[in-house]
């Protein structure tokens, strides 16, 4: 009886210490949540080709800047004539005949009118960038939101698989006192059976939270960029809004989905206005310089030119037309889109409010329950060792009361996460906000060195030139 009573007492204490030895073991030299955040965004694949997008954007600008401005070419020619001619001339004796000859051009034009078109193209490049940014912005959610989520799976799975090791211990040793009582008549077969089956249970589970741990850990190498060491545990977050109100208007007004569709509205309206300009004359300067070389004598000459050309288009086939309403019909599905964006924001933003504040509720709910498992546990231990109670009985106690652990470990995961799901559906899930230690990336750095379109020999050229070879050897 004494040996039953020191092996239940062992478990007990082992069950409800489990997990604070966890934390104390990985709270030395332990990564925190925001050293995996920070590590997510410097190491996130998905992040650099965003930003090589994002560049790729600036370019537009560059490139419709550049219809504003004049177009110089040169062209050069060389060439030979030879032949062998018998003519009246030469009195029907064949002669032969030779001459070689270059030339060079340089051309210039320049577009002086073409009813706004190139204006507009570079108003339609600077939305589009400015889109792209916001675009860049909620890649940069996703990334921190799914290392938040893998850094937080791992700390479950972590628990869950230590509770799972603690369980079977504690069944041992409920399997050994069985045992024990058997041999001495206290109970039957029966009791050692059920035992033993509830062990068997515990490994099957405590195998599949070992299997649920390694495949977090695989995620937290995906979203983080490294193996997870010891991870220390999660404080929750303050200053998360209250009411449903408050948070859908502050991620109506800042989410950048929300932003980005503002900008892309903007660009389709512009789109409108283009395609409506495509109907006017075109106006451009255009000169020309070319000298002549006969490279057999010093016969050359100098032609130059200069002057005005218009074009319209009066008729294409209805072509231009389609493309009036195409443009339309464009505008109006991004106009669309801003309410289907709109109640797609108000929506998560509901969901995660709702499910943070299930999580809270549910952290205390699960906090009674131990309590209350805990002192079941304890009289039903007590009464089993009076022979008031059964092996079965002791066994389902305590699995109640490693439910109401289990609960609890995801109740608390369960809020933390769905936090940082709220910060993303309000847009404020960034590195900046988070403060987190890192360089932040600057969307308008690159930009601002290619919006004047500078030539590949200037200056600022050979600049840019530096600046692509650092990105890519990074």
């Amino acid at each position: 009886m004494s040996r039953m009573t020191f092996s239940m007492k062992s478990a007990a204490m082992a069950l409800g210490l489990a997990i604070t030895t966890t934390f104390a073991a990985g709270a030395v030299k332990a990564e925190t949540l925001a050293d995996a955040l920070a590590s997510a965004y410097e190491h996130s694949g998905l992040l650099d080709q965003n930003r090589a997008l994002l560049r790729a954007a600036d370019e537009g600008v560059a490139q419709a800047l550049a219809a504003l401005r004049p177009v110089i070419s040169w062209s050069a020619n060389m060439s030979r004539d030879f032949g062998r001619n018998a003519t009246a001339a030469t009195a029907f004796v064949p002669t032969n005949s030779a001459s070689s000859s270059a030339s060079l051009s340089l051309s210039a034009s320049l577009v002086v009118y073409d009813g706004g078109q190139s204006a507009l193209g570079v108003e339609i490049a600077k939305e589009s960038v400015l889109a792209t940014r916001e675009g860049l912005t909620s890649i940069e959610q996703q990334v921190l939101l799914r290392a938040a989520n893998a850094y937080l799976n791992v700390r479950r799975t972590s628990e869950f698989v230590a509770l799972r090791q603690s369980n079977m211990r504690l069944i041992t040793q409920e399997l050994r006192a069985a045992r024990d009582r058997f041999e001495v008549g206290e109970v039957t077969r029966t009791d050692v059976s059920l035992a033993e089956a509830r062990l068997a249970a515990a490994r099957s589970n405590l195998a599949a939270a070992q299997g649920d741990l390694a495949r977090a850990q695989l995620e937290y190498l995906a979203a983080v960029g490294h193996k997870p060491g010891r991870l220390s545990p999660s404080g929750g977050l303050k200053r998360l809004p209250s009411s449903l109100e408050a948070a859908a208007n502050a991620a109506l007004r800042q989410h950048p989905d929300m932003a980005q569709a503002r900008r892309q509205a903007t660009v389709a309206d512009l789109r409108v206005d283009l395609a409506d300009r495509a109907l006017y004359p075109t106006v451009s300067l255009n000169g020309q310089l070319t000298r002549n070389n006969t490279l057999n004598n010093q016969a050359y000459g100098t032609n130059g030119s200069i002057g005005l050309s218009g074009q319209q288009t009066i008729y294409a086939g209805g072509r231009l037309s389609s493309l009036q309403r195409q443009a339309m019909q464009n505008r109006d599905a991004a106009r669309a889109n801003l309410h289907v964006v709109s109640h797609t924001i108000r929506q998560n933003v509901g969901n995660a409010l709702a499910n943070w504040q299930v999580a809270r509720s549910s952290i205390q709910a699960s906090q009674e329950q131990i309590r209350a498992a805990q002192v079941a546990f304890r009289g039903v231990r007590e009464e089993a060792q009076l022979g008031a109670r059964t092996t079965l009985d002791v066994l389902n106690a305590e699995q109640e009361l490693l439910d109401a652990r289990a609960n609890l470990i995801s109740a608390q995961v369960d809020e933390i996460s769905a936090g940082y799901t709220l910060l993303a559906a309000m847009g404020e899930l960034t590195a900046q906000k988070l403060k987190l230690k890192v360089r932040i990336y600057d969307p308008a750095g690159y930009y601002n060195m290619v919006k004047d379109a500078p030539a590949g020999l200037s200056e600022q050229g050979a600049k840019l030139d530096r600046v692509l070879r650092r990105i890519g050897n990074d």
